[in-house]
């Protein structure tokens, strides 16, 4: 009877994943491969930490499987997991427009899962099933397998991600991810623990409510006061400069604060100058040290040379040295490094300062708390930021997809790599599951606690 029920579950992904048009040839699907392939060993800045005989393994395998692949939709994903190989946030292979995977909407049902404790918790129904899947139910299998082990079979090696926790968090959102009509036979354990078995396809959702209701949407840039004396101050985005209009309309009232907590948890990133504009209000400084940024340089000639360069040529011999690093694809280009120098008549905000950072907290949001690292007034509080930054080269695919390769590391001022391990926050705080289910907010509880004690 199992056996049966995994066969029919197979024959509705499988006739879902058919309905995909299948308009590449084999020379296309080979050809975006080694594209791929090519731009990844030419300009990839993290080339050095891959390992390059199973990524040119990998290659090798592909060139005979992918023309193969049954239709676009397979050949991307395969591309997405050969992508996925060399861990980069910044780095990504993107499906063609009209390939569209749905992620929450099963028709009768709606699931919102998050990654809470290390467990896939479902945190929003729609509203009609509120009783039936309650609020923080857990799903523990999926498709007759533990949800650890479908995730590592089935989701997370399609996931590009510089770290771990990132990884893990992704896993969980995307979990039941796939086409109109895909099918999941999915296991629920209730608060209650009580277990439910449920069989899932993907189809529009018409139910609007959902439950808990959804949260009004975040504001470009969110403003409140905690207490009589603490402002709470959440910089949503660094993508569009209308936040630091915003932020000078709030001065006058931030001048009364005693105490400052800015929330970076929600800001995905954008332009670095948009953030250092707001930060430069929060310190006495006049000079603002960033990020450190270097690339990989390719001179071809100094490849052929290094071909007859061993390592012991390279000692007090800068051209071998050359050479030598640039056949083994480990010749960089520092770019020269510049402080921002501040130039500010307004009045400052030199207070205790909380900045709240979390797994969401990404690219140019990192690039502000690079800035703000040595604030002897400031204090980093919450989870480890995304941890993955950089500038990367975007470019097309055979079929209308795309893809992007990160070409630029950025680090420290003083060399301290933050990319792959995320930046770390002076005070850990977690949220539990315990907390998401009374609305609690234990990062913010515990800077309000920290501040009271600093004013």
């Amino acid at each position: 009877m199992k056996r049966s029920f995994t066969a029919f579950l197979f024959l509705i992904a499988f006739s879902a994943i058919a309905q995909i048009s299948n308009t590449l040839t084999p020379a296309d699907k080979i050809y975006g491969l080694s594209k791929f392939w090519q731009e990844v060993n030419y300009n990839f800045i993290y080339l050095d930490k891959v390992d390059r005989a199973m990524w040119d393994n990998k290659y090798k395998e592909l060139i005979a499987s992918v023309p193969n692949t049954k239709n676009d939709y397979e050949y991307y994903r395969e591309l997405q997991k050969f992508c996925a190989l060399l861990k980069d946030g910044h780095t990504n292979v993107y499906f063609p427009k009209g390939i569209e995977q749905m992620n929450t909407m099963f028709g009768d049902y709606r699931l919102f899962l998050e990654n809470i404790d290390g467990k896939a918790i479902i945190t929003r129904t729609n509203l009609s099933k509120k009783d039936e899947i309650p609020f923080g139910s857990e799903i523990i299998g999926v498709n007759g397998k533990s949800t650890q082990q479908y995730i590592k079979e089935n989701v997370a090696p399609y996931i590009s991600s510089s770290t771990d926790y990132v990884l893990a968090d992704w896993s969980v959102t995307r979990l039941l991810q796939g086409l109109e009509g895909e099918t999941y036979s999915v296991k629920i354990k209730k608060p209650d623990n009580k277990v439910i078995n449920l069989t899932l396809t993907h189809k529009k959702t018409e139910e609007k409510e959902v439950f808990p209701p959804f949260e009004k949407n975040r504001e470009l840039l969110d403003f409140k006061w905690m207490n009589s004396k603490i402002a709470y101050l959440s910089l949503n985005s660094f993508s569009d400069q209308k936040i630091d209009s915003l932020f000078v309309q709030k001065l006058p009232e931030l001048y009364n604060a005693k105490a400052l907590i800015v929330d970076l948890r929600y800001n995905g990133g954008g332009s670095t100058n948009i953030g250092t504009e707001i930060l430069k209000y929060l310190t006495k400084d006049t000079i603002l040290y960033g990020s450190k940024n270097s690339s990989r340089l390719h001179i071809p000639a100094f490849k052929a040379w290094g071909k007859f360069t061993v390592e012991k040529d390279t000692l007090n011999n800068e051209w071998a040295k050359k050479a030598y690093l640039t056949y083994n694809d480990k010749f960089y280009y520092d770019f020269e490094y510049q402080p921002d120098t501040i130039k500010l008549d307004a009045k400052r905000i030199v207070v205790p300062t909380v900045l709240l950072l979390g797994h969401n907290t990404a690219s140019a949001a990192e690039d502000f708390l690079i800035y703000a690292d040595n604030q002897k007034h400031m204090i980093k509080m919450g989870e480890k930021s995304f941890g993955s930054t950089g500038q990367p080269f975007l470019f097309d695919l055979p079929g209308g997809g795309s893809a992007r390769i990160c070409t630029k590391k950025d680090a420290y001022p003083d060399g301290r790599e933050f990319v792959g391990y995320g930046i770390k926050p002076d005070v850990e705080v977690k949220p539990t599951l315990n907390d998401y289910l009374k609305k609690k907010d234990p990062v913010v509880d515990k800077a309000v606690e920290y501040l009271k004690k600093k004013i």
